[in-house]
This record gives structure tokens, sequence and C-alpha cells, in this order.
């Protein structure tokens, strides 16, 4: 039986409490940016420090969806049903087109090379919204070891056929996953300096959408377990974020609503599935599926 950690009432009305937690495959280095593909009824996500994308489908389990990934991380659609990529080797954010050809969309900001793209989304009007921290130039196991070319971690925001990226928020040391609220007047974006430097506080931080822009950022909610990595909003605005134990739920208000306790650390989450009601979970080494009450914004 899946393990809950309940904090408020209203967290009963997003689990099911005899849904099992099933892991669906293992053996990964570090699974990573889980996106669900209604039409192909397919979840695509990321094995970072093996250099891959998978594949995962109900009829054929796991399988290798591309090789030589570009070190990729997170994956979002757009509108058109295209798979957008963050790729820590390529220092890019790709779009994979309808016949498999890869369009590069952003690679540079100010004439200078991106850090290591980590996560993405896209707006309803087709926009594209990226995080750049540096984890995919620390080192070799998730990209190439180099010295940051831009002058800090930022969030970028370009048109929907890429072209010169923008930085919308550049107070972050590493931000990390992203999300909007289902009338996309609110922007989620993580916090994970954490990871590098404990004076560093483990928060999802939340702005107002204004424009082509942001403004008014303030806390939204804190880790108590970790950090936060992947990030998602459902259907009625509640936010589901990574932590080291599992997954957890804050209401829009920012109240912790539970946690669903899995057995490895969370990197990301999405929500997919034929009725749009399961819960995808990327963890350390495996992935796993949960029945849930909610579905994406």
């Amino acid at each position: 039986m899946t393990i809950y950690d309940q904090r408020d009432p209203r967290f009963r009305a997003l689990i099911h409490p005899n849904a099992q937690l099933h892991q669906i495959g293992e053996g990964f280095e570090w699974a990573e940016g889980p996106v669900w593909f209604p039409a192909a009824q397919m979840l695509l996500f990321s094995d970072i420090p093996a250099h891959r994308m998978m594949r995962w489908t109900a009829e054929t389990g796991c399988s290798i969806f591309r090789e030589d990934s570009g070190y990729s991380n997170g994956n979002t659609r757009d509108p058109q049903g295209r798979l957008v990529t963050c790729h820590h080797g390529l220092r890019a954010v790709t779009r994979t087109e309808h016949d498999g050809t890869l369009t590069t969309l952003a690679s540079h900001a100010g004439g200078k090379r991106l850090n290591s793209p980590n996560d993405v989304v896209v707006r309803r009007d087709g926009s594209i919204w990226f995080t750049d921290p540096t984890y995919g130039i620390l080192s070799d196991l998730e990209g190439y070891k180099a010295t940051p070319e831009q002058p800090g971690s930022h969030v970028w925001r370009m048109g929907p056929e890429g072209g010169e990226a923008r930085a919308v928020i550049t107070d972050f040391t590493q931000p990390n996953g992203l999300c909007f609220s289902p009338d996309e007047t609110l922007l989620y974006v993580a916090e994970s300096g954490s990871s590098h430097d404990a004076a560093v506080p483990p928060v999802i931080r939340v702005f107002d959408v204004v424009g082509d822009s942001v403004a008014n950022g303030r806390d939204f909610a804190t880790i108590d377990a970790g950090l936060p990595d992947g990030i998602r909003c459902d259907d009625r605005g509640n936010i589901w974020s990574s932590a080291a134990d599992g997954v957890h739920v804050f209401a829009p208000e920012g109240t912790l609503l539970g946690k669903i306790l899995v057995p490895q650390v969370v990197s990301n989450l999405c929500f997919g599935g034929p009725r749009g009601n399961r819960l995808f979970i990327t963890a350390t080494t495996g992935l796993y599926m949960l029945a849930v009450d909610a579905a994406a914004a």
C-alpha cells in the first residue's frame, strides 16, 4: 500500500488511500524530465548521466527513445504536440519536429553560451520559459565541465520559434523546475541552490505574470526534506513538488497538504495516462506510477 503523510484534510480529495505505488521502470542512472504524450499514450523521460532518453508505454514498458541525447534533462510539450527539451550537454533548448528532426531554439544569450538549460514550460501562446542553472557544467557527469559564460543562473523567456532569449528572473542561485498556474497568471520556480550551498533556502517561489515578464516574486513554500527539483501544477491550482522523501503537495495558498512517500529521492513528476489521472514520478534510478484524483493544469 502507498504510504501517505497527510497534513491537511484537503489532501484526501487528491489521493486514493488504497492506490498502489507501482515501480514501472528501474536501472537508470538519474531519471528526470517526464512528459506525457496523449496522442501516443507514451511517457518520455531523460536518463541524464546515461546520455539517453527513455520511452514508457503500458504495452511495452521501458525502451530507449533516443541515444546521444545531448544529456537531456527537462522536457515538455508545446501547443502543437511537439517535444521541447533542455540539454545539459548541448547547453541548448531544442524542439523535436513531427518528422523527428531537431530544431535548436536557444543556445546563446547576449552572445554567450547558456549554462545548462534544466527545465522548460510552454505557455498557451507558445512562448517558451526555461531555467538555466550550472549543474550540467559543474562536472562531466551530466554534461561537460566548463566555466559559465552567463553572469548568473537565470529564468529565460523566448518566443514560440526561439530566437534571442530574454532573462525574466535573475536573482536565483540555481533555478530548477517551473510551472504555470491553470490560468497562467502565476509562475512557480523551484530554488535548488541548497544542493551546493546550505545557506540557500529550499523554497518554491511564485511570481505574478505581467505580459511577457513577471513581477512581485515571493516565497510560496519551503521543502522540509531535501530540496525542490521538478514541480507541476494540477487543474485545481495545487503544486506538486519533488523532494528527498517523495512528492509534496501544496494548496494554492502554500499550505502543505500532504506527502506521497517514495523509496527513492524524487527528481521530477508529471500527470498522464489515458484519463490524465496517473502521476508519473522519476526518482533516482526508478520510474513510478500512482493513481491520483488530480490531473494536469
